[in-house]
């Protein structure tokens, strides 16, 4: 445990952030002075770092020794102009915020000996930096070199962060000229699985307890569907999506309706990208690709996060490592030429000759898509307990499994299209979605860069509305499902309010 005191509140979040990159093998806790009362008594003599913030810098102990800050009022050098408008409260927080960050960025870094691939960066989407940056016209070396100067970003992020945005920047100016008006995309969420993995913290029920709410939940999608369908009914559809959970732990028949009506209710005679993440081999059946063939979906998910087996047993997944392959051919064998596969880096007891070894098979089975996620631990997940049961030092991520991964998929032929980074994840790394040209998931450009509005459908589902100004505005459903059902009219009425004149 490594409890943080601070004299402000307001500074929790990022505090927390960066001293969890620091010290990924302790349960972070951030106390000030706004905590409940029990907190501090629970918590307050395991202070290990304190933070005394003041007007004019701030004073930092960390296991005793001290490190100071003076604060001038100025930022570091940056594409983006310092907060120095006088009398402008907001903009003075906002930069003495970040300067605090920069601080106890280097007083760790002095500290520890270490230095963080994504330096003090804690938001989850660190290519939209450069995305906006390349859009105002700014040159890749001044990009560089802002992600280096003010957030400490090593050269070799940075880099990859400029490439990833110009790709997404090329993919979207195609997607977003196909005519004068606005597109959007629409995500159907299933939130079943056939059971929960060690890490998930997603909105997913087991299928074996909710088999008899299933077609009641359809019937909820598709009084959702509809009533997008006519709000909608003007504006062009460009991606589809279906996750969830696990879309395929529906029936064949169960599929087939609830395609058969989305298919009839929307024109998708625009739509770029048909997805449905079939994910878990154990819920694949060749009924089932053969209805998502029929319908025209044109690009799935096939997961096995890691071809070791005794891992795969230890995170409670229950496809192993042959139904994986034999759910791969089978969809092959169908006729389905966009499979993407997804791996995670660090799951419990795996070290760089496993990350190899799953690299090595998966390079076999030549996917068109990989996506390579860092161990992410939620609050949520049953990971978080079995941390504290046996400890942080059994799960391990690192620069040479992320290379590795990195190297499988160019042997693939793949490339980086697009980035997302999640708050605790383990190596302080990063997810990459990697893909071989015409096969990049335009969806996952979309959902990350949110420079267009998506109607989401179902169980926890999040809708975002991207104005012409770039305000997003958000509704989400009840996660739920019996009160996702229940309220079902409610969800329609959230949306009715979100996209009200659009």
């Amino acid at each position: 445990m490594l409890v943080v005191e601070l004299n402000r509140a307001n500074f929790e979040y990022d505090v927390n952030s960066i001293v969890r990159a620091f010290y990924p093998e302790e349960q972070v806790y951030v106390l000030h002075p706004e905590c409940r009362e029990e907190k501090w008594e629970e918590l307050g003599g395991n202070v290990r770092i304190r933070a005394e913030l003041s007007e004019d810098g701030a004073l930092l102990s960390v296991d005793g020794r001290e490190y100071g800050w003076e604060w001038r009022g100025d930022g570091r050098e940056s594409l983006e102009p310092a907060a120095d408008a006088a009398g402008d409260e907001e903009a003075d927080e906002k930069a003495y915020k970040y300067g605090f960050k920069c601080f106890l960025y280097r007083a760790l870094c002095q500290e520890t000996g270490k230095e963080l691939p994504w330096g003090n960066l804690t938001g989850i989407r660190p290519t939209k930096i450069a995305y906006q940056l390349l859009e105002q016209g700014a040159c890749e070396q001044d990009i560089i070199d802002h992600y280096m100067l003010k957030y400490y970003v090593s050269r070799k992020k940075a880099k990859l962060s400029v490439d990833i945005a110009r790709r997404e920047r090329e993919l979207l100016s195609g997607l977003c000229g196909q005519d004068d008006s606005p597109g959007y995309s629409l995500y159907i969420g299933i939130p079943f699985c056939p059971s929960t993995c060690l890490y998930c913290s997603f909105t997913s029920f087991p299928i074996a307890a909710y088999r008899k709410e299933v077609d009641r939940y359809i019937d909820c999608l598709i009084k959702e569907m509809e009533f997008i369908a006519q709000c909608y009914r003007d504006r062009r559809l460009d991606c589809v999506y279906i996750g969830g959970g696990t879309p395929t732990t529906l029936e064949a028949e169960q599929l087939e309706r609830l395609l058969a009506k989305l298919k009839a209710l929307f024109d998708f005679s625009s739509v770029r990208e048909f997805t449905v993440e079939a994910g878990r081999a154990d819920s694949i059946t060749e009924d089932k690709l053969r209805v998502l063939r029929s319908h025209g979906v044109d690009r799935i998910s096939v997961n096995p996060q890691t071809m070791k087996q005794e891992t795969l047993d230890i995170i409670g997944r229950k496809a192993s490592v042959a139904q994986v392959e034999q759910a791969y051919a089978l969809a092959r064998k169908l006729g389905f030429d966009n499979i993407n596969m997804d791996l995670i880096l660090g799951l419990p007891g795996e070290l760089e000759a496993d990350v190899q070894g799953t690299i090595d098979r998966v390079v076999e089975l030549a996917p068109d898509s990989l996506t390579v996620h860092s161990l992410a631990i939620k609050r949520a997940s049953r990971l978080n307990r079995w941390i504290q049961e046996n400890g942080m030092p059994v799960l391990h991520n690192t620069d040479e499994t992320m290379e590795i991964a990195a190297r499988g998929a160019q042997r693939l032929g793949l490339v980086p299209y697009y980035l997302y980074r999640q708050k605790n994840m383990s190596g302080n790394f990063e997810n990459v979605g990697y893909a071989r040209e015409g096969k990049f998931g335009l969806y996952n450009i979309l959902i990350m860069e949110e420079v267009q509005t998506i109607v989401a459908l179902g169980a926890g589902a999040i809708s975002k509305r991207v104005h012409p100004d770039g305000l997003i505005e958000r509704c989400e459903n009840l996660k739920e499902v019996a009160l996702y059902m229940d309220k079902i009219d409610e969800m329609i009425e959230r949306k009715r309010r979100l996209f009200a004149d659009s």
